[in-house]
């Protein structure tokens, strides 16, 4: 297969990169400021807003399929307008389109949210996420929209800023309830989908429902160190309004998926 990464100098893309070219693939992943560093990988160099410049590249390279990873968490043209550069040139290629989508956009509630429920957002990212999703969309009915949760292991945001908070650098939310997964297992759970036909939204995330506060205690657990000091706040004592309990239910992508998506107490185990 000749597949496209799109974001593959961030953490997910890069696996994903990894793992496409140790399975056989030809790869071609982009990158906006640091090239893309995994080996057999071709770095091509893209700015998603440029929707003449995110044509050319996909027009040049006419990839078979195309994984779409790239955000930027306070810029609406790279994580809105970029995702719907993306979607139209792959289907002008007749590309297979994955595209990476976020619990983000939910509001958030006590109950699991299933993989087809309407978008919700109260932040501007999340907002930014479901208008990226509309126009996937709207762009191409057969594009598949893997939402996803907080995405873990070693050199990921989550786990540095738990390290930050064990030191006393950095303060986690005890209220914000979400479901990691692993970075290797959402790859691989990526590339294992990108033959299917499966179109639409579909929740791949991890079967723990824990809060942030609770990956840096287990965290802590792992490495030996006592958690008694970890800094911890709620969104509200911090003035935010962003979702709190997130919860996605992936039961159907586990049902569908060889690849088993581990829940963080047993990566942390």
């Amino acid at each position: 297969m000749h597949l496209l990464v799109v974001g593959a100098s961030g953490f997910l893309g890069g696996e994903v990169c990894r793992q496409a070219v140790a399975a056989g693939h030809r790869v071609v992943g982009t990158h906006h400021r640091a090239a893309v560093a995994a080996p057999g990988v071709a770095s091509r160099r893209l700015d998603v807003t440029d929707r003449a410049a995110v044509r050319a590249l996909v027009t040049g390279v006419r990839p078979d399929a195309v994984v779409s990873t790239p955000y930027r968490f306070d810029d609406w043209a790279v994580t809105a307008d970029g995702a719907a550069h993306v979607a139209s040139a792959a289907a002008e290629v007749g590309a297979r389109l994955v595209h990476l989508s976020s619990d983000a956009l939910h509001a958030g509630r006590p109950a699991p949210y299933a993989d087809d429920e309407t978008p919700t957002p109260v932040y501007p990212y999340g907002a930014a996420k479901a208008a990226a999703e509309t126009a996937v969309r709207a762009v191409d009915p057969g594009a598949l929209l893997v939402r996803t949760s907080l995405i873990l292991g070693e050199g990921s945001k989550q786990i540095q800023r738990c390290r930050d908070a064990l030191a006393g650098r950095a303060t986690l939310f005890s209220d914000e309830i979400r479901c990691p997964v692993d970075v290797s297992d959402l790859a691989a759970a990526v590339l294992e989908l990108l033959p299917t036909d499966l179109a639409g939204p579909l929740n791949v995330a991890g079967p723990d429902q824990v809060s942030r506060a609770d990956i840096g205690r287990l965290l802590a657990r792992r490495l030996g160190v006592d958690p008694a000091g970890l800094r911890t706040t709620t969104t509200a004592a911090a003035g935010l309004h962003r979702p709190v309990e997130v919860r996605l239910d992936s039961a159907r992508a586990a049902g569908l998926l060889r690849t088993r998506l581990r829940g963080v107490t047993e990566l942390f185990a």
